[in-house]
């Protein structure tokens, strides 16, 4: 919802708990609350935006405006849902399929055409067997510095530079190859190399904090 002109394929597991006339149930079902969720983000957005325009004194609260403006003017585009059953390989290429055939859509990704620069594939070649090397921990976390040397030290690469690394580096963290919070500060300058071990650290995380959620009331 942050993200200009953004995609969305939601995905719908489990197909094989479920007959058929409760696949396309739950289908109508997610994606008419889908459209609420994003009926009402809008409305809530202009009714802040209505409220910081009619403030006594709206000049104090100009960056909040132009943070909601901005956000106001991100599309969000929903395409419909796809329903599979991850025990089955079929489903997964159905998936797969499906996806690549999103991708390759002008209209959703206008930019599809475009050619990026032998170097974006260099550096992301270099950042793949630098993640893939025995030196590299398994959390994959390297300071943006370093890992600009690291790259530097490929023949190919030794005029590589800060602000052209941190541009391929948006690209790289788009498609997911690597992760990048350059908009937080503490995080600026760190890339995480191996996005999985984020994912396995969020739902460890999550999964302690539901367990002493639980035992909350025990404690009591």
């Amino acid at each position: 919802m942050r993200v200009p002109n953004s995609v969305v394929l939601p995905v719908g597991t489990h197909v094989d708990c479920c007959r058929q006339e409760e696949v396309e149930e739950k289908r109508r079902d997610i994606m008419a609350k889908i459209a609420a969720m994003l009926a009402e983000r809008k409305s809530n957005l202009a009714h802040f935006i209505d409220n910081l325009e009619g403030s006594e004194e709206p000049e104090f609260y100009m960056d909040q405006w132009e943070r909601l403006k901005e956000m106001e003017s991100c599309t969000l585009t929903i395409l419909d849902l796809v329903a599979v059953n991850c025990t089955d390989h079929r489903d997964i290429k159905k998936l797969e399929a499906t996806i690549l055939e999103h991708v390759k859509n002008e209209e959703l990704f206008p930019e599809v055409v475009r050619v990026l620069p032998p170097i974006y594939r260099q550096v992301e070649a270099a950042i793949v067997d630098i993640a893939q090397s025995e030196e590299m921990a398994d959390h994959g976390m390297m300071d943006l510095q370093y890992l600009l040397s690291k790259l530097s030290q490929c023949d190919h690469l030794a005029s590589l530079g800060r602000e052209l690394l941190q541009d391929i580096l948006r690209y790289l963290h788009r498609i997911g190859l690597v992760v990048w919070y350059e908009e937080i500060k503490h995080l600026e300058s760190t890339v995480f190399l191996q996005p999985t071990f984020l994912i396995t650290m969020f739902k460890v995380g999550m999964g302690i904090r539901t367990t002493l959620l639980c035992r909350v009331p025990a404690l009591q």
